[in-house]
């Protein structure tokens, strides 16, 4: 029985993504082969999931012309993305009006990350930003409606549509500032008049999944107590949890090790990380290219290492981590010898930062999936597609995610 899937905070829909499947992905990110459907040279399709898209949400009006762009190609209809404010949403559901779909059986959700950002003002809680993006006085404005506790609205829609599940994910440097990871995993744990016991949140390394980027993120995971099955109740409300019923995915590659033995890393996975040249493998270069996505890149100039986003990437390493506040210093793909470059085979090339479907491969989306439109009916700039790819969770990731979720699910819940 399929699975109905509702999105918040949506984006482009890199979770979104990974929980539809059917996307091509590069055969070395992927190690499950019961996972792909077919073969292209060095890249892989993965199968479809059991899982439906129904209902998708951001205030990027942008962010829905990429997404309904490529999920259109793929079935789903754009009608299902409403372009609006999470808070004005619950707000005119408390006024009778038909907004979400009911029999929803899984929440997902990345909440707003800047303002618990180590490369933010870190003003969690405190921020200075309305639910629409909008500079605001604290002192005057509801706290609630704030862009640090968006989370809040996201809790009230679950506390809606009750799912059977929830996944709500935000920049790891959030652990480090205090009491924020207890007071939201708490105010998860009771919603709606239904009780959910959240897994303690874990910090997920995309390198360890297959995503060629040194991409950390925190996930929480809610189950609704009253929808498990009696063995995954037992199991959760214990204090020590097996890999049995372990919600997040088992790491498939391990990073840079220095003693070069794998059995430190977790699970013991075998398979060495994805390297940004692997994820470059065959791609021309920009000017030689007809995708608008790959010719567009920042030419913002080279202003010096003491400013960020003024490296270029190592082809033998992870990619940086793709940010969606670069304001143009977005790193190079490659540095010329007298500002510090090291990649020596590309001498003669010109210097150049990287394009926004480079960004995308370091985040594993798909090439058919466009970022940067310049139609009639659909026009996405090269910032706003920047933004998008930077401001997204890496598909390959969302996709393990979403298949230990499926292989775990006739475990943990009761038939309906």
């Amino acid at each position: 029985m399929r699975k109905r899937l509702l999105s918040l905070f949506s984006g482009c829909g890199g979770m979104d993504l990974g929980f539809h499947g059917n996307f091509t992905a590069n055969k070395r990110s992927i190690q499950n082969n019961a996972w792909i459907k077919s073969n292209r040279g060095q890249n892989v399709v993965l199968k479809r999931t059991n899982f439906d898209i129904v209902f998708a949400n951001d205030i990027k009006a942008q962010a829905k012309r990429a997404w309904s762009k490529y999920f259109k190609k793929h079935g789903v209809s754009p009608d299902v993305y409403k372009v609006a404010s999470i808070v004005d949403l619950v707000k005119q559901h408390k006024q009778n009006k038909n907004i979400f779909p009911n029999n929803i059986d899984i929440v997902t959700g990345g909440f707003p990350c800047q303002d618990f950002s180590i490369a933010g003002k870190r003003r969690a809680f405190r921020s200075h930003r309305s639910h629409e993006g909008k500079s605001i006085d604290l002192h005057e404005t509801p706290n609630i409606e704030t862009r640090g506790e968006l989370y809040i609205w996201m809790r009230k829609v679950i506390g809606i549509v009750k799912p059977k599940i929830f996944i709500a994910e935000n920049v790891s440097g959030m652990k480090s500032i205090p009491n924020v990871i207890q007071d939201i995993k708490k105010d998860f744990e009771s919603i709606g008049g239904e009780k959910y016991i959240v897994l303690n949140p874990e910090i997920l390394r995309a390198g360890e999944y297959g995503v060629p980027q040194s991409r950390e993120r925190i996930f929480f995971i809610g189950l609704k107590v009253s929808a498990l099955t009696k063995v995954a109740l037992n199991h959760y409300r214990g204090r020590v949890l097996s890999d049995k019923f372990n919600l997040y995915p088992p790491s498939t590659h391990y990073l840079n090790n220095p003693t070069g033995d794998i059995s430190l890393f977790v699970n013991n996975s075998s398979h060495k990380f994805v390297s940004t040249k692997e994820a470059f493998h065959d791609l021309p270069e920009p000017w030689k290219s007809k995708d608008v996505s790959h010719k567009a890149r920042s030419k913002a100039k080279y202003y010096g290492n003491h400013m960020q986003g003024q490296i270029e990437v190592k082809p033998d390493e992870l990619g940086p981590t793709i940010r969606a506040e670069h304001h143009g210093n977005i790193e190079f793909r490659r540095l010329n010898k007298k500002n510090g470059g090291k990649i020596e085979r590309e001498r003669g090339l010109w210097q150049r930062r990287l394009t926004v479907r480079e960004c995308a491969r370091l985040q594993t989306f798909p090439d058919d999936y466009e970022f940067v439109v310049n139609e009639t009916d659909c026009n996405i700039s090269m910032s706003e597609g920047y933004k998008l790819v930077g401001d997204a969770v890496p598909p390959v990731l969302a996709y393990n995610i979403t298949m230990r979720i499926q292989e775990l699910w006739p475990k943990l819940f009761l038939e309906d």
